[in-house]
């Protein structure tokens, strides 16, 4: 046996802990040294309505941070706008970043990073899979801290981030160190007024990270410890948090849940759901956690003969309402287990109830076979499977 781990980023937990942020810049002992931060938020109204902008504006300026805001991101983040984003950094002199959302905004403002003190003006130079250049970016990012306001992408604490390029109809990732925030605020007070399409969106797409995680060929027992105790936290939570979003316990377990199932995917990579969800977010703007909860039974009941059985034993404990008393378990039952989940959080079961149309599937299978995580999913994958489960989700 032999892996390779390693946790670098600097996080901190708990309610109200963005009242704190202050004391982690410019301080003798602090995470961040700087004198202009880039704010990057959403396009939408939520982190000004919500209340959260304005918190974030009184900690930079007790801690004497000037700052602009970059405020063009979507919910799917475009190559054109973070390379827009890498430009108005330098030209307004920013020397680090402060994200202020969910998953697209922290990916994006990663991009943002890397585009801010990198040569090339293209992302793509900087892709490493696919049809990208396959360049490590050369030089560090800015600094970026994170500060979440979903739980889901569990990106606070992974090198990737995931851009859609819509010349190229594709989603590109960008893989560096580099990327790596240097300072996490994890406050489950804001993610307590998630809409509850987004917070079950966000939710199972955290779940498919642990569950991907968990029954990867790469995955090793440091990530299995992650993973397991994403998915019990997140299974145990996901149903009281997305009826009940203001309820502190549930906010807890999944912020924590959204956290373990990055770290333990950032070490084991993912598999054939996220391979296929990207092409499908990239043809048709569909919401990635959507795409994910749509796709997850179809690929779970391809992997079942593949995957350890003990394995979806334990992922079926973690999401039953039973919590694992079914004592005649066989792995079949997971996928079922799973769409009834789908069902009761209020997530369509097609593809063709999105708006995805078959018309697509071979170029999508062609984009999904590109991923670096086909080769991590349990059961052994072609063209041809990829276009067999498109079908089948449809």
């Amino acid at each position: 046996m032999s892996f390779n781990f390693g946790i670098s980023t600097n996080a901190m937990f708990g309610a109200g802990q963005l009242l704190n942020l202050h004391t982690q810049l410019n301080a003798p002992m602090g995470a961040v040294q700087g004198k202009k931060a880039l704010v990057v938020i959403s396009n939408g109204k939520s982190t000004r309505s919500n209340g959260y902008l304005e918190r974030l504006e009184n900690e930079l300026a007790q801690a004497g941070v000037e700052y602009v805001i970059f405020d063009k991101i979507s919910a799917n983040p475009t190559k054109p706008v973070v390379e827009e984003g890498g430009r108005f950094a330098k030209e307004n002199g920013c020397d680090f970043i402060v994200a202020l959302g969910g998953g697209s905004v922290i990916d994006a403002s990663k991009a943002i990073g890397i585009m801010a003190t990198n040569p090339s003006n293209d992302l793509w130079d900087y892709v490493m899979f696919g049809t990208g250049k396959g360049q490590w970016p050369p030089v560090p990012s800015l600094p970026i801290v994170a500060i979440t306001t979903t739980a889901g992408t569990g990106s606070e604490v992974t090198a990737f981030s995931v851009i859609t390029d819509h010349s190229r109809n594709y989603k590109l990732t960008v893989v560096s160190n580099y990327l790596l925030p240097a300072y996490v605020i994890l406050d489950p007070d804001l993610i307590a007024t998630v809409p509850a399409n987004t917070a079950a969106a966000c939710g199972i797409d955290a779940m498919v990270h642990a569950l991907e995680a968990y029954i990867s060929k790469a995955a090793s027992p440091f990530s299995d410890i992650f993973a397991r105790e994403a998915l019990r936290l997140i299974g145990g939570s996901i149903r009281d948090y997305v009826a009940d979003r203001s309820n502190p316990a549930a906010c807890e377990s999944m912020m924590v849940g959204s956290l373990f199932a990055g770290i333990a995917f950032s070490h084991a990579r993912l598999g054939n759901v996220h391979a296929m969800s990207h092409p499908v977010s990239a043809y048709f703007d569909v919401p990635h956690g959507v795409a994910n909860a749509i796709l997850l039974p179809t690929v779970v009941d391809f992997n079942k003969d593949a995957a350890d059985p003990e394995k979806y034993r334990y992922i079926y404990g973690c999401i039953s309402k039973d919590m694992g008393a079914d004592i005649n378990f066989t792995p079949d039952m997971l996928a079922t287990e799973i769409r009834m989940l789908n069902y009761e959080l209020g997530i369509l079961p097609t593809l063709s109830d999105i708006g995805v149309t078959s018309d697509k599937f071979e170029q999508m299978a062609d984009d999904a076979m590109k991923s670096g995580n086909i080769q991590c999913n349990p059961q052994f994958t072609m063209k041809n499977d990829i276009l067999k489960l498109y079908e089948q989700a449809f």
